[in-house]
């Protein structure tokens, strides 16, 4: 039986991909920082271990805990909206430390256990944030682009060794909490800029517009993970919900026009 390894699933995403993958027959391990809060039915298959992609020790322990790990899933993520110049620096190296950071340390820990049995999968969840220029996100969509930018790179490394990397970059979801704990951050670091009120309620306004349309569920995503960890086939980049998907075919046919000019300019 197949183990899959999944960070953050307390709620939202890596709740629900965790679920998805119970679902299909396999074994895993979630994790969480407080696993007191956890919310998933008790299964032989399921593990729930306290995991805090941030620190060391907590890494370590829990991987040892968690013995072979067959797909990792890194999940775990902060949100932020906020000018550039209205988020203070803790905050920026807040959000790398475990957006990115946080995604390179796990990576660390379980691929001598995949290298050394030549097989294995990582699944790094992004954000369609990436495909899109959008104000206010300069900050989270750097943090995400980074780990689109590792997991490309990395592929090429892992293949050696019969490991496969993906990207799952999920849309806006407002079903999940995640906008809600982006603002609890937003308000203990001060909160908006005032400088950019404007900008902001504008923003704002347009994200409520968006959240009414079609928009993306955690099952959307839970499903682009187990396709990610288990297609052979699947992109290197996975959009995940509707908009997600609507995002990426917009984003194709801009490159396409791009390089269409550039070649008419040569």
């Amino acid at each position: 039986m197949n183990t899959a390894l999944i960070t953050g699933c307390s709620t939202g995403f890596g709740r629900q991909t965790a679920i998805h993958f119970l679902d299909q027959g396999w074994r895993v391990v979630a994790t969480m920082r407080d696993p007191s809060t956890s919310t998933l039915l008790a299964s032989d298959k399921l593990r729930v271990l306290a995991l805090d992609v941030t620190v060391h020790n907590s890494i370590a322990a829990a991987l040892a805990e968690a013995g072979d790990v067959d797909v990792l899933v890194n999940n775990a993520g902060v949100g932020w909206l906020n000018a550039v110049e209205g988020t203070p620096i803790e905050t920026v190296r807040r959000i790398f430390e475990t957006n990115t950071f946080g995604t390179v340390a796990m990576m660390q820990a379980v691929l001598p256990g995949m290298r050394e049995r030549r097989s294995g999968v990582i699944v790094n969840i992004s954000s369609s944030t990436t495909l899109k220029t959008l104000p206010l996100l300069s900050i989270y969509r750097a943090s995400k682009a980074a780990v689109n930018a590792l997991t490309e790179s990395a592929a090429i490394e892992l293949a050696e060794f019969g490991i496969r990397a993906r990207v799952v970059v999920p849309g806006l979801a407002p079903s999940t909490s995640f906008s809600h704990n982006a603002n609890e951050q937003i308000a203990a670091a001060g909160g908006f800029f005032e400088p950019y009120a404007d900008l902001i309620g504008r923003t704002m306004a347009d994200l409520q517009r968006h959240a009414a349309g079609e928009v993306t569920t955690a099952q959307d995503v839970a499903q682009a993970v187990f396709r990610a960890a288990t297609d052979p086939n699947c992109p290197m980049i996975l959009p995940a919900g509707a908009d997600a998907v609507a995002w990426a075919e917009e984003n194709s046919a801009n490159a396409t026009l791009r390089q269409s000019k550039v070649g008419d300019v040569i």
